[in-house]
């Protein structure tokens, strides 16, 4: 048997790209050597450079592509290979929708334990989008400075927080360019510094930027390093006199001076919120009105939401709309059954499921959000929806034990860690008649389904929704059936 050849921090290869990686990474081999490459494309000959080598594999850098893959296209960003945000933009669009499908369909057969000709035959085709680009309407912007100690707005390098300076990302919306043009501009007038993260000194840490896609109203926040912005107020007259009539995108990303293609966009409100800790996390647990009402309203299908700097809405409106009348479809509501709506955040989806239900119960850990929920539900005149604030691996098991309340329907959207235990015990004890699960991650919603499915459920629907185009991230839905023994009265 020929020997593995063992490689070494430096070496130099050149091997074809064979498979995709869970994080978009290609994957090829050279003498029986498993290697990563970053931003190689499946079908790709290519030039490797090995930066880490273990006993097995290793990680290496795309120093040149021979051959390209029919699958390689050119990205749309000149930033997307340094910057963080987006893994697949060298990556056709069909390519990319493969890849996720099979994201979905490979977790359930390898960690679920399904069986996979089942798993593929109740799989439905991924919804993609038609315009896979400018579908953010939500944008966090660190705010630093460069190597000549210019203010630059922009993303974190991959795995680091050395800022890039782009106003363009083109996953988000062109409005976001002339705000950040217009706040570093103001930085600069006024000599506010920019928050350094290292010294943990400066002003302005980060441009928070929320956009509602049905009603044109934006809504800009600026996270700072203190108590106060100073001039604040020259900064919102500053901020309400931009135009946005000349930022307009087309299908190919390319700016068009004239009239937006959909809406009027208007800044609506303006915010501050102050973050004093050492710490990655952007936002403080509070803000402060600067100007408007400190929300902007949107809407998904026929329901409205509020939403403040603090609320957790999906980024992407136009898949969302989709992702959840999967959802609503797959609950299979008459109008009398009573759901349990977990991990509700500000009751997006249980408001959706109100419309057909006979009761929604949903449950958030966050009170704030459940606040959202409950002002969402008088908004839109929805009064068959009541909301908990609490985990819902706590509440559930103590609505259940206690107060003997009964699910015909549950519909979970956990975060990437996926459902606590306990909450899985106690849904196996509810047996509602269908689980509804909408999930961010095919790995934890896999091992999941792998301990529901062993207790009584039946897999019978499976769709994956391109939420995060460009990026490795999948949204799936899910639907399950009680196939077990006679409920319990």
């Amino acid at each position: 048997m020929k020997e593995k050849k063992c490689f070494a921090k430096n070496d130099r290869v050149t091997i074809t790209i064979e498979d995709t990686g869970m994080d978009g990474e290609g994957i090829g081999k050279a003498d029986g050597f498993t290697l990563f490459v970053k931003d190689a494309v499946v079908g790709d000959v290519i030039e490797a450079k090995i930066m880490k080598a273990k006993k097995n594999y290793a990680y290496a850098r795309l120093e040149k592509v021979i051959t390209p893959s029919p699958f390689r296209v050119e990205p749309a960003c000149k930033f997307a290979r340094v910057c963080g945000g987006c893994q697949l933009q060298a990556v056709s669009y069909e390519k990319q929708l493969e890849f996720k499908q099979n994201k979905v369909i490979n977790d359930l057969i390898r960690i679920g334990g399904f069986d996979a000709n089942y798993i593929k035959s109740i799989t439905e085709p991924i919804i993609g989008m038609e315009q896979p680009f400018f579908y953010r309407n939500k944008a966090q912007y660190p705010i630093g400075t460069d190597k000549e100690g210019n203010l630059i707005a922009g993303f974190y390098a991959g795995r680091t927080h050395s800022i890039i300076a782009n106003t363009d990302c083109k996953l988000g919306l062109t409005i976001n360019r002339p705000i950040l043009e217009e706040i570093l501009a103001f930085m600069k007038e006024k000599h506010i510094p920019a928050y350094d993260e290292i010294l943990h000194q400066g002003l302005v840490r980060h441009v928070l930027i929320r956009s509602g896609f049905s009603t044109g109203e934006i809504m800009v926040c600026l996270v700072i390093n203190g108590k106060d912005l100073p001039e604040k107020e020259t900064l919102v007259k500053r901020l309400l006199q931009i135009d946005f009539g000349n930022y307009y995108y087309d299908v190919k990303g390319v700016y068009t001076e004239g009239k937006l293609d959909r809406k009027d966009w208007k800044i609506t409100s303006i915010c501050q919120s102050s973050n004093t800790q050492d710490t990655n996390v952007i936002m403080g647990d509070r803000y402060e009105v600067i100007y408007g009402n400190g929300y902007i309203t949107d809407k998904i299908g026929d329901v409205a939401f509020r939403i403040s700097p603090l609320s957790f809405y999906q980024v992407n409106p136009v898949q969302t709309a989709k992702l959840y009348e999967t959802a609503l479809a797959y609950a299979n509501l008459t109008g009398n059954e009573t759901v349990w709506d977990l991990y509700c955040g500000i009751g997006t989806i249980s408001l959706f499921l109100a419309q057909k239900a006979g009761m929604v119960h949903g449950v958030e850990i966050i009170p704030q959000a459940i606040e959202n929920a409950k002002e969402n539900a008088k908004l839109n005149q929805i009064n068959n929806a009541l909301f908990y604030v609490g985990k819902a691996e706590e509440v559930l098991p103590r609505e259940y034990e206690e107060n003997k309340i009964h699910a015909d329907v549950i519909v979970v959207d956990p975060p990437r860690k996926g459902c606590d235990e306990k909450c899985l015990e106690t849904m196996i004890k509810m047996q509602p008649e269908r689980i509804v699960y909408v999930s961010c991650d095919p790995a934890t919603l896999a091992r999941d389904l792998k301990y529901l499915c062993g207790n009584g459920y039946q897999l019978q629907k499976v769709q994956a929704v391109d939420q995060f185009a460009q990026t490795v991230h999948i949204e799936s839905v899910i639907m399950m059936q009680y196939c077990g023994k006679e409920k319990k009265k």
